[in-house]
């Protein structure tokens, strides 16, 4: 089975065309600035790859485009649509709607009830849901799938993602912990029992997900029982531009006491957008929101930015020091996406120091690896600490195989 994988954001929709016989990528590409002036990315694997101008003025056309991509012209891998056998879409938020990946029907109500997580995920659900609409307009006889990225989270208990304020209120707002990054920590920690060679049913693990966004998971024998962003994308370690977990007190006074030029006090939306577009290691460094700057800076002196890695990596240890404790031992830490995967320096600094409490001890040499599949625990750890690349796309197929094969 061919199946394509659809992530539609705002403005841009990513695709991949997989076969799910050997799990090979046979295209992918992005149509971006939707709505905007429009471009086209297309690879074809193994034939070539173009890049182009290309109007988008909504979702429907630039679903359109990527059909005719993949099935005309020099670059086309397969003949019509009809090859593809299913289309996984990614949806970013599942409100309190869906625990696990689930077939769309025109009829139904999955798309309504995605939308109506738009107060959860602002950024994401009209945009995941106009994405939607549009392959089912294009491709109706073709197996739709949603998977969520907080469904992986929706195992963790009640203890875990409760928050402590008026229950009408929570109710009211669908307010606790959701998580995000689960379509991630559910590849790789399953990637990461089957390098071990052991079920992952056996495993105790934590997984770190450091990238512009970051979140650390406690996964215990394949279940998530922890995660550590909250509500929204906002909580866990500071990230690239976002905050992290703050005091929540900071949120009223600067509402309190910031006031614009006409002495108007800020809005909620505006703090909102100070913490996740104008905080984190941005913040902190003076203007650097990518990790390889931020180090490449510090090594050459800049204190700011060596406080904001500093800062990075103590409290992705302290999370995850304290997932150990919640699992009751540990037996692999997982390091995955951008950072995680390109950041030998930044994964020496947060396991520094824990053998004698954990047995974590990294491999200097083992260590200096980028974007590869390894093994980076030193000969005497006693626990595996393992590098593993991220594969959303295909964790996205081989789901949407699973729900497609049983309707």
């Amino acid at each position: 089975m061919k199946i394509l994988v659809i992530n539609a954001g705002s403005s841009s929709l990513k695709y991949q065309l997989i076969d799910m016989e050997n799990e090979a990528v046979i295209a992918r590409g992005n149509c971006d600035r939707i709505g905007i002036d429009g471009v086209l990315s297309y690879k074809a694997v193994g034939k070539g790859e173009i890049k182009r101008e290309y109007p988008f003025p909504d979702h429907t056309v630039a679903t359109r485009t990527v059909l005719e991509s993949l099935t005309t012209g020099d670059l086309a891998v397969i003949q019509d649509i009809s090859e593809i056998g299913a289309v996984g879409h990614r949806i970013v938020h599942g409100g309190n709607y869906f625990m696990e990946s689930v077939r769309v029907d025109k009829q139904g109500d999955v798309i309504s009830k995605i939308e109506a997580c738009k107060t959860l995920a602002p950024l994401h659900a009209l945009p995941n849901a106009a994405g939607i609409r549009a392959c089912m307009d294009a491709m109706p006889n073709v197996p739709h799938v949603a998977v969520f990225d907080t469904a992986f989270h929706s195992t963790i208990p009640d203890y875990a993602k409760t928050y402590a304020l008026p229950t009408d209120l929570c109710e009211k707002y669908s307010i606790k912990k959701y998580g995000a990054h689960g379509t991630s920590h559910k590849f790789v920690s399953r990637k990461a029992a089957e390098f071990l060679n052991r079920p992952v049913n056996e495993l105790k693990m934590v997984t770190l997900h450091l990238g512009n966004g970051s979140s650390i998971s406690a996964i215990d024998r394949g279940i998530c029982v922890d995660t550590s962003m909250g509500l929204t994308p906002l909580a866990g370690p500071l990230m690239g531009t976002r905050c992290g977990s703050i005091d929540p007190a900071i949120v009223t006074v600067l509402m309190d006491n910031e006031r614009h030029a006409d002495g108007t006090p800020l809005t909620g939306m505006e703090i909102n957008n100070i913490m996740n577009k104008k905080s984190g290691v941005y913040a902190v460094s003076g203007g650097y929101s990518d990790f390889r700057d931020l180090e490449a800076h510090a090594a050459g002196g800049d204190k700011r930015c060596a406080l904001a890695w500093n800062m990075f990596a103590y409290q992705c240890k302290q999370i995850m020091a304290g997932y150990i404790a919640i699992l009751g031992g540990v037996d692999t830490i997982v390091f995955t996406a951008g950072v995680g995967e390109n950041g030998p320096n930044t994964r020496a600094k947060i396991c520094d120091n824990l053998y004698d409490c954990f047995g974590i001890e990294i491999d200097p040499e083992k260590n200096d690896v980028y974007g590869k599949l390894a093994e980076i625990g030193s000969s005497r750890s006693k626990v595996h600490v393992l590098v593993v690349p991220t594969n959303e796309e295909l964790m996205i197929a081989r789901e949407t195989m699973e729900v497609a094969d049983r309707a």
